[in-house]
């Protein structure tokens, strides 16, 4: 069988089982604060493990995209090296949510222990036909449950079902929540199916652990007490390139064919032979190269589907974390003759064998490639520089009869050079030396301290959601209609120190921190039983999600608690115009793709009371002239007066497919979590449809007038955009004008065709603020659409030819002058180069040494700069000395 038939086939085997077959969450959980990318198959259904969502199915199954590069899954080292180790791998899953006295809405209940390993058996020894004396059981040692049920619904042999301790057997998603005893499942692949007891769990590749099925049943509290959960789930994972070797015979995953054509393509960029390796049985030289070509395919995987869901390499959390991966492998086809970039010529061979199944990655082949590319040219610029003095460091450790790297020489290779630890650590090993590891955490430490790196501890409450209120649940969340509610505390929110810090209630008008919108602000106040007020007023500084909402307070006392009833009012002002800001977001993300092209994509973005921020894909600078095209386009829909059509009713909203069939041209993003059913918002159904959770204005005249504040790259191959609206742009309008207008008068103060201009435009932002006084009148009279005329239209294209005019002619005034001052300096130096010979001729000797000082004419540090290289080398060995009065 074939991988992709394989991955068919264990689909198809639960969709006869009545299991939904959902798509593979992103591997990048922006929603998940505790995760740097998906790890399991399980992390997009945590919500229903703890209690606080639910699905409309019962029963599902999907392959689920991971990458584990760090904490307790941290197998780097061994990737490459041995069979079965990946920093990327699919999880093949299915799941069962409830009860089987439970079914879902559609008749289908969920199921316990007896059906999971019943089917578990089936699919193995049936459908895929693996030797039954081959597999071995193992279930915790006291769930004489599990036990049972494999030794009366399946054929295993009796003594291949073992019991284990909590180490191998129970499985837990922290140190307290939801957990349950685990059964897994192994095979033997010894040549003559000989293994017996004692290897199973012993870490051998000749007895390998292909499925997990875990049974979550317990509740552990902080004191470690298991209590019943009132819902058992099922939650199972089975390797797919594990199973993909056993089903195709062979004995390492690399040899299978989800590798196979990645390793080619290496192969044939690189006119190096790839024979599969493991031992240095046939030369070491063989052995490296067989070692680089695996960990280069199986880093690429991690590479294309990261950055696929969204992720960019950076210096900091998950951004660092592909960075590394991607020097590593750029390290590594050092060893194979590669000094140009050639990682990015793999994409498209992944994409070709996986994209079926992954179509996210064919939609963003050309970003992933621009990525990548641009981060191998970075790095092979100082690869080279840094491998130099990693030489340098390995001869002078030898020289002194160490064996140990200092952690300043290893932090220099961080700091200076991009090596990431394990890079050098990797090096080092294979020199046979070590790095002192403590040292340089250290030293990273003490940057931390100094850096951004550090982590403000005002985000720790994100994190921790603690103490009373332990039965979650879904809260009810009425903001989009409702600014003020009386409602309940359900839980108290604690910081690392135990302190409260925030509250979760059970109705809220509070926005929660979601698709880059801020959470909304205002006050919660306390109220008498008879729903007066108490008189003691908390204020909500930001509101984020953490299972339920999370209202995080200013400061808090003993009168918070469970069961309070209060009174939770958002501040007003603040979200009419968060609201003014997301719906421009909608606007100029259409705006943009009709002036720069279908290929762009959101990559992120920020919508904020003052100002809006967005990230797309795009590999060059937005043009002037681009950048006015996409403000008239949305100033014009702003002037249109068109009706913002939400779904806000959750009754009303659609699942996915129903959304697409409705609007085809509906925009959806990867890296955002969406539910079984989703709520669309359409600002005119031909021209921006987003599905979107967020709050809106009600129609696009309430936004008044939008403008670019800047625009600029973040990333390779990303550029940000930042706007404002209303106010504060006509602010801007304003500001820009001050600030021309100063340029102006510096540059050309007697020019009158200038001043003219200057106040031309003063005219404009006087007329501007009018007509935004003339909107908010339409707006209240409920008649923007009729009143709103083409007089608008005019004056705002008018408006944007005198900003250009302005800004083109303060341009060439600018580039005049920096070309006279260049000119300017080209003489001064030219100048005082002649005198450089009898400051060299006037030099005094002092224990043999030349020593050469005097006092020049020089403008800038730069002229200075070269008056000096020009005394080095008429000077030769000896001692230069030049100084200069500048800027004084």
């Amino acid at each position: 069988m074939t991988s992709s038939e394989i991955r068919n086939s264990f689909l198809e085997f639960f969709r006869s089982k009545q299991h939904a077959i959902v798509p593979s969450a992103p591997v990048v959980p922006y929603d998940d604060l505790t995760l740097l990318f998906t790890n399991a198959g399980m992390n997009q259904f945590k919500d229903v493990f703890l209690g606080a969502g639910k699905r409309d199915y019962s029963r599902a199954a999907d392959t689920q995209k991971c990458i584990r590069v760090s904490g307790k899954h941290n197998d780097l080292e061994e990737v490459g090296r041995d069979t079965y180790h990946h920093t990327f791998f699919e999880m093949l899953g299915n799941w069962s949510f409830g009860d089987p006295s439970e079914p879902d809405g559609i008749g289908r209940a969920g199921y316990y222990k007896k059906e999971a390993i019943e089917w578990a058996w089936e699919l193995l020894t049936k459908v895929w036909g693996l030797p039954k004396n081959r597999l071995w059981a193992t279930v915790y040692k006291d769930d004489h449950e599990a036990e049972q049920w494999w030794k009366t619904v399946t054929d295993i042999d009796p003594l291949h079902v073992l019991r284990f301790g909590e180490k191998d057997n129970f499985w837990e998603m922290g140190e307290t929540g939801p957990c349950g005893p685990c059964s897994e499942i192994h095979i033997d692949r010894t040549p003559n199916g000989s293994a017996t007891a004692d290897m199973v769990n012993a870490g051998l590749p000749e007895l390998m652990e292909i499925w997990n099925l875990v049974f979550i049943q317990y509740n552990r509290d902080e004191n470690g007490k298991l209590t019943p959960l009132p819902s058992k789930h099922v939650d199972t994972g089975l390797g797919f390139e594990r199973v993909c070797a056993v089903l195709q015979g062979k004995n390492s995953n690399y040899d299978t064919d989800v590798f196979t054509p990645i390793i080619k393509r290496i192969s044939e960029i690189t006119k190096q032979p790839y024979n599969g390796s493991l031992q240095s049985t046939i030369g070491n030289r063989q052995l490296e190269i067989d070692i680089s070509m695996r960990v280069i395919a199986d880093h690429v995987r991690t590479l294309t589907f990261a950055i696929g869901d969204g992720a960019l390499p950076s210096n900091e959390g998950r951004g660092y974390v592909l960075r590394r991966i991607l020097r590593r492998a750029a390290r590594f086809g050092r060893n194979l003759g590669m000094h140009e970039p050639f990682i990015c010529q793999l994409v498209p061979t992944l994409v070709e064998t996986t994209s079926y199944i992954f179509p996210e990655i064919k939609e963003k082949q050309e970003h992933i490639q621009r990525v990548i590319k641009g981060e191998e040219e970075g790095f092979n610029a100082t690869l080279d520089n840094g491998l130099k003095v990693f030489e340098e460091v390995v001869k002078k450790v030898r020289s002194s009869q160490s064996t140990v790297i200092s952690g300043e020489d290893a932090f220099k290779l961080y700091d200076t050079f991009g090596f990431p630890l394990d890079l050098t650590q990797l090096m080092t090993a294979e020199r046979g030396l070590k790095v002192d590891v403590e040292r340089f955490q250290t030293l990273m430490k003490e940057q931390r301290i100094r850096s951004r790196e550090v982590r403000n501890e005002t985000t720790s409450h994100r994190v921790f959601l603690q103490g009373e209120g332990k039965n979650l649940k879904p809260i009810g969340f009425v903001g989009y209609e409702q600014l003020e509610v009386d409602t309940e505390i359900t839980s108290i929110v604690n910081d690392l120190n135990g302190n409260v810090v925030g509250v979760a209630l059970e109705n809220t008008p509070f926005y929660a921190e979601s698709g880059g919108q801020i959470g909304d602000r205002g006050v919660i106040a306390v109220l008498n039983n008879d729903g007066t007020l108490e008189g003691s007023v908390y204020g909500v500084v930001d509101t984020f999600k953490n299972i339920q909402h999370v209202h995080v307070l200013k400061y808090a006392d003993s009168d918070l608690s469970v069961g309070r009833r209060v009174r939770a009012k958002v501040m007003k002002e603040t979200r009419i115009s968060t609201e003014r800001n997301h719906t421009a977001t909608h606007l100029v993300h259409e705006a943009l793709r009709q002036v720069l092209g279908t290929h762009l994509h959101q990559h992120g973005s920020l919508v904020a009371p003052d100002h809006l921020r967005f990230d797309f894909n795009h590999f060059e600078k937005v043009a002037p002239e681009q950048l006015r095209e996409i403000e008239e386009i949305v100033n014009a829909k702003i002037v249109e007066g068109i009706q913002v059509v939400a779904l806000n009713d959750a009754k009303d909203w659609l699942t996915i497919d129903e959304a697409k069939k409705r609007w085809p041209n509906v925009k959806m993003f990867f890296g955002e979590k969406y539910g079984e059913r989703v709520r669309v918002v359409e600002v005119d159904p031909s021209f921006s449809v987003e599905l979107c959770g967020g709050t809106h204005v009600k129609n696009t005249a309430d936004i008044g007038y939008f403008k670019f504040r800047t625009e600029g790259s973040v990333a390779a191959g990303i550029r940000r955009i930042e706007a404002v609206t209303s106010e504060r742009a006509l602010e801007l309008l304003k500001d820009r004008e001050r600030t021309l207008n100063e340029r102006i008068e510096y540059a050309f103060g007697q020019n009158e065709e200038v001043a003219a201009l200057g106040r031309e435009l003063g005219s404009s932002i006087a007329a501007a603020k009018n007509f935004q006084r003339r909107i908010e009148t339409i707006q209240q009279l409920g008649k923007v659409a009729e009143r709103v005329s083409s007089e608008l239209d005019s004056f705002f294209a008018q408006q944007h030819s005198r900003d250009h005019q302005l800004e083109s002619l303060i341009l060439e005034i600018t580039d005049t002058k920096k070309t006279l001052e260049k000119e300017l300096s080209k003489a001064r130096v030219k100048s005082a180069a002649g005198s450089i010979d009898a400051i060299v001729a006037s030099a005094t000797t002092a224990n043999g040494v030349k020593l050469a000082s005097a006092k020049v004419s020089a403008a800038t540090m730069d002229e200075l700069k070269t008056l000096g290289d020009t005394l080095r080398a008429k000077l030769g060995s000896g001692v230069g000395l030049l100084s200069a009065v500048i800027d004084d």
